[in-house]
């Protein structure tokens, strides 16, 4: 039976890792391949931790972009008016 890892033990394994980056073309199966020159570089056995990381829809970072202009260009409230003598 295989021992669980302890929070201890997988902070010593998280922080001996080394990384590997590379880019994978989603194709709509539930599974990402591994390019074969990242492959060799991996070991045969051992935990790997794995992140994906995706591109945000264009439209919803325009408009998170344009959102956040505006409230950055609205006025202050004018319960905050005391403050411009301040400057």
């Amino acid at each position: 039976m295989r021992a669980a890892l302890t929070h201890r033990s997988l902070a010593i394994t998280l922080s001996a890792m080394n990384a590997v980056e590379f880019t994978a073309e989603l194709s709509g199966s539930s599974t990402l391949s591994i390019p074969p020159e990242i492959a060799t570089r991996l070991p045969s056995k051992g935990i790997a931790r794995v992140i994906v990381l995706t591109a945000e829809a264009p439209s919803m970072e325009a408009e998170w972009r344009a959102a956040s202009y505006e409230q950055f260009l609205a006025d202050d409230a004018p319960e905050d008016a005391i403050y411009d003598s301040l400057r």
